[in-house]
């Protein structure tokens, strides 16, 4: 199901500051409006008073990692938002339940590519 980014924006979580600020950059120059957070519990935070059309979240982080970001998305009423997975070993995700894994390092073209799958333009 796509879903359209002039609604809501696309929620990025990652706790390296130059990650979030990169993605932010690239993807607002795309259009896309972006929202992000600097690890898993603040994402959740946004989420409970904000939708999002589309969450990037990192593996591993301090606190809260991507899979427990995915694990307490899919027990809320926003459970049908597509979470894509970023992560430097991408084979240990495949069966964890994201819409889709980016393996790190990735050229921006193909975060575009896989954003484009889930969300209108």
């Amino acid at each position: 199901m796509k879903r359209n980014l002039k609604a809501d924006p696309i929620l990025i979580i990652d706790d390296e500051p130059s990650v979030r600020k990169v993605l932010k950059l690239n993807l607002s120059r795309k259009g896309y409006n972006v929202d992000t957070a600097a690890g898993g519990e603040e994402g959740l935070r946004k989420m409970e008073s904000r939708s999002y059309c589309l969450v990037l979240t990192d593996m591993k982080m301090p606190g809260i990692s991507g899979e427990q970001v995915l694990e307490q998305i899919r027990n809320t009423d926003q459970k049908k938002i597509p979470v894509i997975g970023m992560s430097g070993t991408p084979w240990l995700l495949e069966s964890i339940g994201f819409d889709a894994v980016l393996a790190k390092p990735y050229l921006m073209k193909d975060l575009l590519n896989l954003i484009h799958r889930f969300v209108d333009e």
